[in-house]
């Protein structure tokens, strides 16, 4: 029995996190607008209703399938490092690692600019058709998620303290704020409202007033309130210690958002799309390269082989991640050989009958791989709450569960035929302190980069630090089918690909396939600081699988970590149908992702 309903539409589709962003994507038909312009302005609502998950400094992939060329192009908001960012940079602050939390590991801010990008090639409103939502939740307030509560509550002694700018933008007189209450955030307010000034002076076309926009975020006065902030403060971060930043206005104003081709594998009829290996996309191409190889449906849902088989893959599809993957205008990846039919034949030969507790990556191309060690920098115990949390680079609490990684998700079909799909993240309230003025704080996207030299994934100047977000567009006979993503941090690649495994291999509907009892497993070291791993755990939705197959699976070796149902990713998802019209389906865990059809 379904959760939420099937649902199907005659002319557009919006899913997202949250739903007054999938409504105000929705309203943006009404205005005659396209899926482009519907996921911008949903997307824009939930960098004011999702603080704690992200932000206008944030970061982003936007997968495009535009139908007017029938090509399929991603939206690449990920920023890079700055050009002060240099091994030798942390080391002299005497770091082994980039903390996860505070200035250093900003990075350039994508995700604005990706969303003006993407309004300006693709849409069909202007700049004010898409802020207005966002300005009217910022300025008139939200309910505030009982997430977001919590997360500033846990916060707020830090937020008193140090970082008094969170503080005048999150707490209500010095407290946090109760689950429910009324949220506003009038300085993010008048940051919109100005871009928006000077976009509509920047010209009468939607063209001229994004490229405005983006100037006044890139070049104009939200630059010169970083490069002032990060000139002038040292707030505490997650090593206990008060360090400085190194992004200045002037790599703002250097880096344009640019839009590259996507990395593309079929399987069973159908082509699935994916940003390149600056991103984690990679992983989902080569799990499905390796799961070609095996019978799904024959193992039957749920069964001990259906879940060995598809986390046995995901291990070595991630080890292959941790080794080669970067990015690749600084670094030679391998991307090819990954996803030759020969390699992943020879990888496949490796999935036994037991767990394995070996991080194993392959050699593509015969070279040779290499994983930097990982250093523990957890906190101490006797540490204070705060700064327990700021130690642990993902965007949530830190509490006893095992979906610790999150973000969010924004999907939009229209009847042309458009699809878009993006996860927008980094720049979340934990991340580090509010810039005065602007209303949002930097991300924190540097800290997935090694200070290792010599790896893919090194950190280097101007370069693009690899990114767990990973939205995901397949197409069937060549024609738009699906666009798809999930919150969940390293484990997106893993509760998505179930998705898409539910549907194409198992037969489900995209409503049920999104539904249906969900497992990843945690082998592979975090993309977060302090980069935990556990190599056999297998994680499971209680009460989703047969009691003989969690046994079974603990025979074969998995450490078995049941957690409570309907709680593992928040699956939205949008594409045409199949009778000419649009669907949409929503993830109903955490109460909160909502689609809309009409």
């Amino acid at each position: 029995m379904l959760h939420r309903p099937e649902l199907h539409g005659t002319a557009c589709a919006v899913s997202s996190t949250h739903w007054l962003a999938s409504a105000a994507g929705m309203a943006m038909f009404d205005r005659g607008g396209n899926a482009f312009d519907a996921a911008t302005a949903a997307a824009l609502v939930i960098q004011v209703v999702e603080p704690h998950l992200n932000g206008p400094g944030g970061d982003v992939p936007i997968m495009v399938y535009d139908a007017a060329t029938g090509s399929t192009q991603v939206v690449c908001g990920q920023g890079p490092m700055p050009r002060q960012a240099t091994p030798e940079a942390f080391r002299r602050r005497g770091l082994a690692v980039i903390p996860g939390s505070g200035l250093l590991a900003a990075t350039v801010p994508g995700a604005f600019g990706a969303w003006m990008r993407l309004l300006r090639d693709f849409g069909r409103l202007t700049v004010q058709d898409v802020l207005e939502p966002a300005i009217g939740y910022a300025e008139d307030g939200y309910p505030l998620l009982p997430k977001t509560a919590a997360m500033i509550e846990v916060m707020a002694p830090l937020f008193r303290d140090e970082w008094t700018e969170s503080g005048r933008t999150y707490l209500h007189h010095g407290a946090a704020p109760a689950p429910g209450a009324r949220m506003r955030n009038p300085a993010l307010a008048r940051t919109y409202r100005r871009i928006l000034a000077e976009a509509t002076a920047g010209g009468r076309t939607r063209e001229a007033q994004a490229d405005a926009a983006i100037s006044a975020f890139y070049e104009g006065f939200v630059a010169e309130a970083v490069d002032r902030f990060m000139a002038t403060e040292e707030p505490i971060d997650s090593t206990g210690r008060h360090n400085g930043g190194l992004l200045t206005g002037d790599d703002l104003a250097g880096w344009r958002v640019p839009v590259e081709a996507t990395v593309a594998l079929d399987y069973r009829g159908h082509s699935v799309h994916k940003a390149g290996p600056w991103s984690q996309g990679p992983v989902f191409l080569q799990q499905l390269a390796l799961l070609e190889g095996f019978d799904i449906n024959a193992m039957g849902f749920g069964s001990a082989d259906h879940v060995h088989t598809v986390i046995e893959s995901a291990k070595l599809a991630f080890a292959d991640r941790e080794a080669w993957y970067g990015d690749p205008e600084h670094a030679d990846v391998p991307l090819a050989g990954l996803l030759d039919p020969v390699y992943a034949a020879a990888r496949r030969t490796l999935i036994g009958s037991e767990a394995s507790d070996v991080l194993r990556p392959g050699s593509p191309d015969g070279r040779k791989p290499w994983i930097p060690p990982v250093l523990d920098v957890s906190a101490s115990s006797g540490d204070p709450d705060w700064l327990r949390q700021l130690a642990d680079g993902i965007p949530t609490v830190l509490q006893r569960t095992a979906a610790k990684g999150d973000t969010c998700c924004v999907s939009a079909t229209d009847r042309d035929g458009n699809m878009v799909v993006a996860t927008p993240s980094g720049g979340w309230l934990k991340s580090s302190p509010v810039v005065p003025g602007l209303g949002f704080p930097l991300g924190t996207r540097g800290q997935m980069a090694w200070l290792d030299e010599g790896h893919n994934n090194s950190v280097a100047p101007g370069k693009r630090p690899r990114t767990t977000l990973s939205p995901t567009l397949a197409l069937r006979d060549g024609a738009p089918y699906l666009a798809f993503g999930t919150p969940g941090g390293d484990q997106q690649d893993q509760w998505t690909l179930n998705f898409f495994v539910n549907h194409v291999d198992f037969g489900m509907s995209p409503q049920q396939a999104v539904e249906a009892a969900t497992f990843h497993t945690d082998h592979v070291p975090s993309s977060f600081t302090p980069r935990r791993a556990r190599p056999l755990a297998a994680v499971v939705e209680q009460d989703g699988f047969d009691p003989a197959v969690l046994t079974e699976l603990r025979r074969r070796g998995h450490e078995v970590q049941t957690v409570a149902p309907m709680t593992l990713g928040k699956v939205c998802a949008t594409g045409p149908d199949s009778h000419g019209g649009v669907l949409a389906a929503a993830s109903p865990r955490g109460q909160q992702a909502y689609a809309v059809v009409r």
